[in-house]
C-alpha cells in the first residue's frame, strides 16, 4: 500500500473509532470525551504510523 493509501486508512480508522466511541459512551461527558479522543488518536497513530 502506498503512502497515500496508508494515510487514508489511518484517517478513516481514526475518525470511525472516535465517532463510534463518542456516540456510544461519552455523549454527555465533555472533558472525558476530549481526553478519550486524544488517547484514541495517539493509539491509532502508534499502531499505524509509528514504526520501530
Amino acid at each position: 500500500m502506498g503512502s497515500h493509501g496508508a494515510s487514508l486508512l489511518y484517517i478513516v480508522v481514526m475518525v470511525a473509532v472516535v465517532v463510534a466511541v463518542d456516540w456510544r459512551f461519552l455523549r454527555r461527558h465533555l472533558w472525558r470525551r476530549l481526553a478519550v479522543n486524544v488517547g484514541i488518536v495517539l493509539a491509532v497513530y502508534w499502531v499505524f504510523v509509528h514504526q520501530p
